[in-house]
């Protein structure tokens, strides 16, 4: 019963979080404010930090408050298996680029287009849930993809209507770029998770440690990729330039949602 409850309950934060996340992600990317405007690739790193920090403490909540069984803990999993930590290079960095895709896509596209687009996700993580870890969908279930689909496709149909002023803000070719960053992120959004959830099946570890190293890798494909794309800016202005406190709930929101999801794996695994 109490483990129904926390269900209940997780899917209840989970999505307060991704309702209040896009819109608040959008208004950030959208708000007029004196100085420069935050760097996304920035606020991707930011989030992989506070997701590795408050996994950390999760683990030694895990262990009694033991700083020597966190140390072991640590040690033993990142520092003397290295092979088991590569396997999640490739979620992780796939993460990474979902995330900065994200912010392309909100800066692109209105709140509603993209909130209805995104949920291309669940049909791209039934496909590789198919493929890849060998489960069968039922005819409803194959139904109630093409009906998602179809949904889709009629909000991305052209409207000769008298649009809203913030679409008419948004050029044609800017919707296109946040278009297809969304259909991106949901294909990388699809196989990661489905990847991620196959080496959680292979693996006896706790989730939040997996969480840890997925992390770690986030944040440092996230910092080469911020130093890359946005490194002079970063050396002009600093990593934290157009900061504020909408900018910081949108981080928390998404470190948020990244352990929310974690713990709905970790259910699901029991």
């Amino acid at each position: 019963m109490a483990s129904t409850r926390l269900k209940y309950l997780s899917l209840g934060v989970l999505v307060f979080q991704t309702t209040s996340l896009v819109l608040t992600m959008r208004y950030s990317r959208t708000l007029q404010a004196d100085g420069p405007r935050y760097l996304a690739s920035s606020a991707v790193v930011v989030a992989e930090v506070m997701k590795i920090f408050t996994c950390v403490l999760l683990v030694f909540k895990e262990h009694s408050y033991s700083w020597r069984a966190l140390n072991s803990i640590l040690r033993q999993e990142i520092a003397h298996k290295p092979i088991e930590m590569l396997k999640l290079a490739i979620p992780s960095g796939i993460y990474t680029l979902q995330n900065k895709l994200l912010y392309v896509a909100l800066s692109n596209l209105d709140a509603a287009t993209y909130q209805v687009t995104y949920q291309l996700k669940i049909l791209t993580t039934a496909l590789f849930s198919v493929s890849m870890l060998g489960r069968r969908l039922g005819v409803y279930q194959w139904l109630s993809l093409l009906i998602l689909m179809a949904g889709v496709a009629f909000v991305q149909w052209p409207s000769e209507s008298v649009a809203v002023p913030e679409k008419e803000a948004l050029s044609t070719g800017s919707q296109f770029v946040g278009a297809a960053a969304v259909l991106v992120a949901c294909c990388s959004s699809g196989f990661a998770g489905v990847y991620f959830e196959k080496i959680l099946k292979e693996s006896k570890q706790s989730v939040w440690v997996r969480n840890i190293q997925l992390g770690m890798f986030g944040l440092v494909f996230g910092l080469f990729g911020m130093m890359a794309y946005d490194g002079e800016r970063v050396k002009e202005s600093g990593m934290f330039q157009g900061y504020n406190t909408v900018t910081w709930t949108v981080v928390a929101l998404q470190a948020l949602g990244g352990l929310v999801l974690m713990e709905q794996n970790k259910e699901s695994h029991r």
